[in-house]
């Protein structure tokens, strides 16, 4: 006998293997498309939107179920420039000698630099918290924390972009100021920024970002 309360699976729709192709490969069409996008204007985004993203983010699998993840969500200007600040500070000393070079010839292509106005113009940023211990004291860890977080993000994004709002994962480093900022506990770690709006006039993407690598580089089959 089990010794947990289980509920009824809820089925998926039932489709053809051709319509599960076919879905499969709309959502490939949809999501291919995603840029990270470094030049947004100051259009509000409903706060509605970015709701149902962090909902579906929430949805993610994690594991034990213990959901060690928050999200704060930023739209006030003051906390944005605060945001903004900090961020810069962090990375003009990453570009100026804490980066090792290897690292700055990988991000070359890509045109990134310190200066992050988008963070102040874009009307939502979203910073990202891992939670190693819980609000739980009989289990107070939390367990398989990053891949948890990681797979929650992933959702959010695929989210965001489906809703038609462009987005850019920022991870300056380090990121303790975020815990300040978004007034979150020592024991939380920052892990990223997602800026979330929708793109300036005027905004490119590099071309290395479409070079994608192809499925036999990054699958084996058995």
């Amino acid at each position: 006998m089990a010794e947990h309360e289980a509920l009824p699976w809820q089925p998926y729709p039932e489709l053809s293997d051709n319509a599960r192709i076919e879905r499969a490969q709309t959502f490939l069409a949809e999501i291919a498309t995603r840029r990270s996008c470094r030049a947004f204007s100051d259009r509000p985004v409903p706060r509605e939107v970015i709701e149902a993203a962090l909902r579906a983010a929430g949805s993610a699998p994690s594991g034990a179920n213990r959901q060690p993840w928050h999200f704060c969500a930023i739209a006030g200007a003051e906390a944005k420039a605060t945001i903004r600040v900090a961020a810069e500070e962090e990375e003009r000393h990453f570009y100026a000698g804490r980066a090792p070079g290897a690292w700055l010839d990988a991000v070359r292509p890509l045109g990134t630099h310190a200066d992050k106005p988008f963070l102040e113009t874009a009307p939502w940023l979203i910073a990202v918290f891992a939670r190693r211990l819980a609000d739980d004291e009989a289990v107070p860890r939390n367990y398989y924390v990053t891949e948890s977080v990681g797979i929650a993000t992933g959702i959010l994004l695929a989210t965001l972009h489906a809703a038609g709002i462009a987005t850019l994962v920022h991870t300056p480093r380090p990121m303790r100021f975020l815990n300040r900022v978004c007034r979150r506990p020592e024991g939380e770690k920052a892990l990223m920024l997602i800026v979330a709006g929708h793109p300036a006039a005027e905004a490119m993407t590099p071309a290395a970002g479409s070079m994608k690598k192809p499925l036999e580089e990054i699958s084996s089959w058995l």
